[in-house]
């Protein structure tokens, strides 16, 4: 998980496969969102930015509100969900 953090496009693509994966198990686009939301709040409280991308995400996940946070989660959801 650390090597997926410090690159970005690996990052996407790790989400891009779990995002899959909960598509495939029959998981709706609000449950992987809300699930998308939880791993926000996860990552934000726990895990330090290790790259560029990732401190603007912190900064703006900490900016929002909690609706402006699951926004966000489901604007990532659908950046990596495009194919």
């Amino acid at each position: 998980m650390a090597t997926v953090l410090k690159v970005f496009d690996k990052w996407k693509e790790f989400l891009a496969e779990r995002v899959s994966q909960a598509g495939h198990a029959g998981m709706s686009d609000e449950t992987i969102s809300k699930l998308a939301f939880q791993i926000g709040e996860f990552l934000a409280d726990k895990v330090d930015p290790e790259n560029e991308q990732e401190r603007v995400l912190k900064e703006l996940w900490d900016a929002g509100d909690e609706q402006d946070k699951r926004t966000l989660a489901r604007l990532m959801v659908k950046l990596v969900d495009k194919g």
